[in-house]
């Protein structure tokens, strides 16, 4: 037996005890968007404490529960607050979260993140779609046995963002005059911010966003089958790019104020997932 698979098994059964909701779009929401959930239809909740042996975040801004209801018409499951692999968990439980949402029915992730811009031309509040994303620090989810229930042993990642679910984004963000850019995004370890020397060296590798989420996410997503995309929230310049040091406090504070387009950008998008 996988204990990493039992251990999931296990949280599903757990929530499958309390919620028969079966929804089509996995939602995790990043820094900024905690109170997302005031603008779904909520059917029900489940605090994290409440899933026999489910991580639970420890990040100041980050709720700890699961929300369940409809986005419109399509139904959801929405993280209000995720696991970070620098609060000490294993990488097989900051994944946890994502291969539940799939087991509990979902077919599509819609990952958020705050982020560090790198690429010159961006701007602090500026959104970018990922279109691809570096993986070199943080540890790859996959690695130890294959859970063949899952997924294969070595899954394609030529296009983990897949490219319907950016072309229905860019249409939303078009139709609602929202400035989207677009580039890679690449996880590091954290919880420190990166020196100016890590900064240059991800502007050389074409790295356009940095942050300590969503890439492990994604490759246990891809690895499941789902339909991945992701909309970062650039709430400052990276190290080295500002004379400004970085703190954690600006970080949510862009986050809040960019909130609302955010939330529009979120919605008209994950309505029209529905049924794809």
């Amino acid at each position: 037996m996988n204990p990493v698979y039992d251990k999931l098994m296990g949280c599903f059964q757990s929530v499958r005890e309390k919620i028969d909701f079966v929804p089509e779009v996995a939602i995790v929401l990043g820094s900024g968007l905690g109170d997302y959930a005031k603008d779904i239809k909520v059917v029900a909740e489940l605090d994290y404490h409440d899933i026999e042996g489910f991580p639970v975040s420890t990040v100041p801004g980050h709720a700890g529960k699961f929300i369940f209801g409809y986005v419109k018409e399509t139904p959801v499951v929405c993280m209000q607050g995720r696991v970070h692999y620098y609060e000490g968990y294993p990488i097989s439980d900051v994944v946890l979260p994502t291969r539940l949402m799939k087991l509990i029915g979902a077919k599509i992730l819609f990952l958020t993140n705050a982020s560090g811009g790198i690429n010159p031309s961006f701007q602090a509040g500026d959104f970018m779609m990922l279109t691809d994303h570096i993986s070199l620090w943080a540890p790859n989810p996959l690695i130890g046995s294959n859970i063949e229930e899952l997924g294969t042993r070595f899954p394609d990642m030529t296009h983990v963002y897949d490219v319907e679910l950016q072309k229905i984004i860019e249409e939303v963000a078009a139709e609602n005059s929202i400035t989207l850019q677009k580039g890679i995004y690449a996880q590091l370890t954290g919880p420190s911010f990166e020196s100016p020397a890590e900064i240059q060296l991800l502007h050389k590798l074409g790295v356009d966003a940095v942050g300590m989420s969503t890439v492990v996410e994604a490759i246990a997503a891809n690895h499941m089958g789902m339909q991945i995309c992701c909309i970062s929230c650039v709430c400052n310049l990276a190290a080295g790019m500002t004379d400004n040091p970085l703190t954690h406090e600006e970080v949510q504070e862009a986050a809040n104020a960019a909130a609302p387009k955010f939330k529009k950008l979120l919605t008209e998008a994950v309505s029209r997932f529905h049924n794809m």
